[in-house]
């Protein structure tokens, strides 16, 4: 809990109300009414208004979902408390007087999530606009199934991230002019057609609250609690060491499995219209949100043979810093009850809104151009490469030969001797660097290794074109600067491998060692690094050097490149991550990237 429990504004009060004047600083359609936490849009408009919102902790839900063709206002309590009957009136009220005052009494919708003190709440403040003589309606939200019938009960299914789906139709709605009667009755087909989960890896922290008492309900390293809602509540399970595959499954299942009674609340069958949306909670990155995408969509192609027509990812509804993520269907009704001529819900979702909230920047016409073009937006859009760029390696015969068996095995031994180190690599990295070269160097081992067991012929014994075809294997799977430094030292080695094969009258073996000199002298026109200064040259260097020298042995050469590694620790470093990193980690561990160089020497040796 540490890390979640660390806050740069420890103030509950002060942070909810600069956070609401931050909406207005960011979108100039906006303004505050302090006093009250409501914000509303600047502009008077004779069209339906819609007001929402509840505790705060969620943003952008409710008040970066404030502007033209989203909410008209929304309403702010503290964190995770409903705001009070009387905000709320006052924000019906000021709308509702605006409207009068420009010659509208279109009316108010009001749209809540279903938790008692909002549905309390807003109702109270609805029915004193309503004895005021404001037209009010007002739809209550509840899309969660992580929470089933048997213990909801009577309170029924909470609200959560799938409530955003019913604001932009809503607002969409409202923005084309639509009457009070027909925006709710959307609101409330969406609302209808909604089921959502939602899964975290934590409880999340309220700033000014005690540490101990979050701490007494954590979960576990390697547990994920399934079904929690926004405000910490328990969900339907805990579970443990469940990979992201299967939480997805089950959390599908939930969403999806009609047969099951207690949380079958929708209906959505193979070959439905459905959005998806696929909500942070708020800690979950930017990168990991797209592997959780990825896998939501292509499960519900391959499993419920389900393409949605709109995928929606990123922060719309949160619990202030929640490690987790939740997902919402929406099925699409064809018949939305307004008669020939009006827009479908999808137009609807399209349509503009300007909101800092609201992220759906790709137009209807683009996901109409995937649809019609017979290729399914949701499906993989992994190519093949073109035929020219397929293949690196060149193919062309050499004089160069050796032993393919034996050229395999020790390749095969060096390669699984880095994989098996990766944690030791790793280790050192976190230590001295940013963590990834043990990866790095494993994901390009593993390639390699892939590669060698495609084919029988995957080596042909000849030593030029068997090295060339590894070349495009280690530029595809390594990146980053040690990636680049092998795949300019292998480019090297095929160069001068194929200038000795040029020079040689027959059938010969390769001068390894001329071959490696030539390497690093190629290398060392891109990279100032130099033995002494703690990169994978500590390592490359003397195994080079001791190989040329007359009667070693690549045993002989493999000990000085482990000797050249492990004197690396305590050798502060010129070049590289770790320059930046400080400290003095270096004095403790050996540089990794060497460290790994010379494990994969050592294997090769034995």
């Amino acid at each position: 809990m540490a890390s979640l429990a660390k806050h740069f504004v420890n103030d509950p009060t002060a942070l909810v109300h600069a956070g609401l004047r931050a909406v207005t600083y960011t979108n100039p359609a906006v303004a505050l009414d302090e006093a009250n936490k409501i914000l509303y849009e600047r502009a008077t408009s004779s069209n339906v208004s819609i007001v929402s919102g509840g505790g705060s902790g969620h943003e952008p839900s409710f008040g970066a979902m404030v502007g033209p063709g989203l909410l008209t206002a929304a309403v702010a309590g503290t964190i995770f408390a409903s705001p009070s009957a009387e905000q709320i009136r006052a924000a019906i009220t000021l709308l509702a007087s605006r409207a009068k005052a420009a010659g509208s009494e279109a009316g108010v919708l009001v749209t809540v999530m279903n938790y008692t003190g909002d549905v309390l709440n807003f109702g109270m403040a609805v029915e004193k606009a309503r004895a005021a003589g404001v037209p009010v309606a007002m739809v209550v939200v509840g899309d969660d199934v992580g929470v089933g019938r048997a213990k909801a009960g009577k309170v029924g299914r909470r609200g959560i991230a799938g409530t955003v789906l019913v604001h932009k139709i809503s607002g969409a709605m409202a923005a084309r002019g639509f009457d009070l009667q027909k925006v709710a009755g959307v609101a409330q087909l969406v609302a209808d057609n909604l089921v959502s989960v939602g899964a975290s890896l934590e409880h999340v922290h309220v700033p000014g609250r005690s540490v101990t008492d979050a701490a007494d309900d954590a979960l576990a390293a390697d547990e994920v609690e399934i079904g929690m809602g926004i405000h910490n509540e328990p969900g339907s399970e805990r579970a443990h060491g469940l990979a992201l595959p299967e939480l997805v499954r089950t959390m599908l299942r939930q969403l999806l499995d009609t047969s099951d009674s207690d949380r079958a609340f929708g209906s959505i069958s193979e070959g439905d219209d459905v959005v998806l949306l696929v909500n942070n909670l708020g800690a979950v990155s930017v990168l990991e949100l797209g592997g959780i995408t990825a896998e939501v969509v292509e499960q519900l192609s391959k499993d419920y043979k389900l393409r949605p027509l709109r995928v929606l990812s990123g922060t719309y509804m949160t619990s202030l810093n929640g490690l987790g993520f939740s997902i919402s269907l929406l099925k699409v009704p064809r018949d939305t009850g307004l008669g020939s001529g009006a827009p479908t819900l999808l137009q609807l979702l399209d349509d503009p809104a300007e909101a800092n909230g609201w992220a759906a920047a790709i137009p209807a016409a683009t996901w109409d151009a995937a649809a019609n073009a017979g290729a399914s937006s949701t499906a993989s859009s992994a190519a093949a490469p073109p035929a020219e760029t397929a293949t690196a390696s060149d193919s062309t015969p050499s004089n160069l030969k050796a032993d393919p068996a034996a050229y395999r095995a020790a390749l095969e031994h060096g390669l699984k001797k880095v994989i098996a180190a990766e944690p030791e690599i790793t280790q050192y990295d976190t230590v001295v660097g940013d963590g990834d070269c043990g990866t790095g160097m494993k994901r390009g081992a593993e390639a390699i290794l892939e590669h060698l067991a495609s084919s029988p012929s995957s080596l042909t014994g000849d030593v030029v074109a068997d090295v060339a075809a590894i070349v495009p294997v280690v530029e595809r799977s390594m990146d980053g600067t040690s990636g680049a430094l092998y795949a300019i030292f292998l480019n090297a080695l095929v160069h001068a491998l194929r200038q000795q094969s040029a020079s040689a009258s027959g059938s010969t073996s390769p001068d390894w060692a001329a071959a490696l000199r030539h390497s690093c002298d190629t290398l060392s026109r891109y990279t100032p690094a130099r033995p002494g200064d703690r990169t994978l040259v500590d390592a490359l260097y003397p195994f080079v050097d001791k190989l040329a020298e007359s009667g070693s042995s690549v045993a002989d050469a493999a000990a000085a490149s482990r000797a050249g590694a492990e004197h690396t620790k305590g050798m502060k470093a010129s070049l590289g991550r770790t320059v930046y990193v400080g400290g003095s980690g270096f004095e403790k561990v050996p540089d990794p990237g060497a460290w790994g160089l010379a494990c994969f020497f050592e294997g090769l040796a034995e």
